[in-house]
């Protein structure tokens, strides 16, 4: 009986077990095992609170739902159309978030736990893999993400040559609703967007005062933070996950054209739109636990809860969990992989998840989905270069982007390749349409919505024409 080995169980490692056994189970295979590794609980880390699978650390929003105008939106669209065990699951356990896809956490890894445990040609197995696998296995996905024990990331660095990438990743605070003080606070989507499970007002709002806003700045500026090692300080952050104290450095307004900007928002005290919001989001299904959106944070733990508390409506806050923050790491995919993800100097071996140089819950795995794909046609003894996807689809422009499609010094340099979410950046070239369906010229902004629309319409037909040649091939 051949194996398949998979080391980690977050949501790149259980995307690629749940895809590598369903192309095997569709296509009548019964002599493969795929066995997935997941060290906890004998090994815990610093960042996950569960023995679960695919535990979410930091937010629990996948982001924006809008497969018509979304990059975000359109990967879960073509996961969904794959068969994505971590989209079914993120469905069945939405909590509302606007235009969003958020979830409850420990309804959404549990139901991934399960579904994996309960699949006949899946074990798992709870222990820690020290080191570069036995020679023996010849079937590899390393998908253990931006908490790679130390002895396996020491093995591949020796491994591959490569100097060692990292940046921090932050996690944001939970907090009690019944601690939220509804005299100031108050629920509303940005523009009363509805989303998957939402009406509209998903969101508890805390509105600031200009004067509130530059006392609270002050206050994160000069809170305690985490001291970093000696050997972590030079280590950069990635953009789209910065602290929010980070952020602040960089200038006094900078929140409130992010995470704080009022706009879309009305404070119903007052009728107008506040000088600043911060917003929080529901995080389980009961609706008891709401997180602070795009507060992720590198104070210490004593002064989150003083400079938190500074914000109108958190005066009496309860935290259920403080915000932390850990260090990342990833490979130098482009000059390191093949185009199926193999290492190119150990073709045993595949990676995915964040260890390959993508950004976000959903993009880690997305890139499972396809290792698992191209490990199950390695199992069968055919080539899986006929598994790469369409570079005009979400999916096809993450792989590109992990097997060489950024821009870089034109030798793979260290440092040049950087973690990436989806974006319509990655996407090839498309022209926007002059007209609209009534024939009307389109004109000014709504051009660029056009254009959006008009990438998310070829990527989704591109990906069903790809899924029906995988389904013929099989």
């Amino acid at each position: 009986m051949s194996e398949i080995h998979i080391i980690g169980g977050g949501l790149a490692g259980s995307e690629a077990a749940w895809q590598a056994a369903s192309q095997l189970q569709a296509a009548g295979v019964q002599d493969t095992r795929i066995i997935l590794h997941e060290m906890r609980p004998v090994r815990k880390t610093d960042a996950h609170e569960t023995d679960n699978l695919a535990e979410l650390v930091c937010s629990n929003s996948f982001r924006s739902d809008d497969a018509t105008q979304n990059a975000v939106g359109l990967l879960h669209e073509e996961m969904r159309r794959c068969g994505s065990l971590i989209l079914r699951a993120a469905d069945a356990n939405q909590v509302p978030a606007g235009g969003a896809l958020a979830v409850d956490r420990h309804l959404f890894s549990g139901a991934v736990t399960q579904a994996i445990a309960d699949h006949p040609m899946i074990e798992i197995r709870r222990e820690e893999v020290d080191g570069l696998p036995p020679a023996d296995w010849h079937n590899v996905i390393i998908a253990t993400g931006p908490l790679t024990s130390l002895p396996l990331a020491e093995a591949i660095h020796d491994l591959t040559g490569e100097a060692e990438l990292a940046f921090f990743d932050a996690i944001a605070p939970i907090i009690h609703k019944d601690s939220i003080n509804f005299d100031i606070a108050w629920y509303q989507s940005r523009y009363d967007k509805k989303g998957p499970g939402g009406d509209g007002a998903d969101y508890i709002n805390l509105p600031f005062t200009e004067e509130e806003y530059e006392h609270f700045i002050d206050a994160l500026l000069t809170g305690e933070k985490t001291d970093f090692k000696e050997w972590e300080k030079n280590t950069p952050y990635f953009e789209g996950c910065l602290p929010v104290e980070v952020m602040a450095e960089r200038g006094r307004e900078t929140l409130r054209f992010g995470p704080m900007k009022p706009v879309g928002l009305t404070d119903p005290r007052t009728g107008s739109r506040p000088h600043a919001v911060m917003q929080l989001r529901q995080d389980n299904a009961l609706g008891t636990l709401y997180n602070m959106v795009g507060f992720q944070t590198k104070l210490k733990y004593g002064a989150q809860q003083e400079v938190f508390r500074l914000i109108p409506g958190l005066e009496k806050a309860q935290f259920a969990r403080l915000g932390g923050i850990h260090r990342n790491t990833f490979i130098n995919s482009p000059r390191l992989l093949d185009e199926t993800f193999r290492m190119k100097k150990a073709e045993q071996l595949r990676f995915a998840g964040q260890i390959t140089g993508v950004e976000g819950y959903l993009e880690s795995a997305a890139t499972g989905l396809l290792a698992g794909r191209f490990a199950a046609l390695a199992a069968r003894g055919q080539s899986p270069t006929q598994a790469l996807p369409p570079e005009t689809t979400a999916l096809g422009a993450l792989h590109r982007h992990i097997t060489g499609g950024h821009l870089s010094d034109g030798a793979g340099a260290k440092g040049a390749f950087q973690p990436m979410n989806v974006n319509f950046g990655l996407f090839p070239f498309i022209e926007t349409p002059k007209e609209d369906a009534e024939g009307r010229r389109i004109k000014g902004k709504e051009k660029g919505f056009a254009r959006k629309r008009a990438l998310c319409a070829r990527a989704l037909s591109d990906i069903d024409d790809w899924l029906s040649t995988m389904q013929r091939a099989a």
